[in-house]
């Protein structure tokens, strides 16, 4: 009965989020008034607008799983991508913004309409 899903979450600005996943992730983008996301190994993640009614996601709504956590951070911050900087938290992160507190290595950084992503350690990406 349920054979397909996919995931999706909301933006104020469908423009600027169109910028910051395809020009600075580097992620395949079509659409115009609603985006799909087309990362491999998924079936697409929607991206739609709410405008003025949008507030950011208070958990991360889309990971991405990468051979080299440090390494990521460095080239995405090259790019402009900011990173969250936890301290005194269960899920503090280091100097390189990276979360080396047992588990995988996790990085997290935002979209320009506040929901958070993050880069996440998998060393069968």
């Amino acid at each position: 009965m349920l054979d397909k899903a996919f995931s999706g979450f909301s933006v104020d600005d469908v423009g600027a989020a169109q910028g910051f996943y395809g020009d600075v992730l580097g992620l395949p983008v079509r659409g115009d008034d609603m985006l799909w996301l087309d990362v491999p190994g998924t079936t697409g993640v929607l991206v739609y607008p709410k405008g003025e009614a949008h507030e950011p996601a208070s958990y991360t709504v889309l990971n991405f799983p990468v051979r080299d956590v440090p390494a990521t951070v460095a080239a995405l911050r090259e790019r402009g991508v900011a990173f969250e900087r936890y301290e005194g938290t269960p899920v503090e992160t280091d100097d390189d913004f990276v979360f080396r507190g047992g588990g995988p290595l996790i990085a997290w950084f935002r979209d320009p309409a506040g929901n958070v992503l993050s880069v996440i350690q998998d060393d069968d990406a």
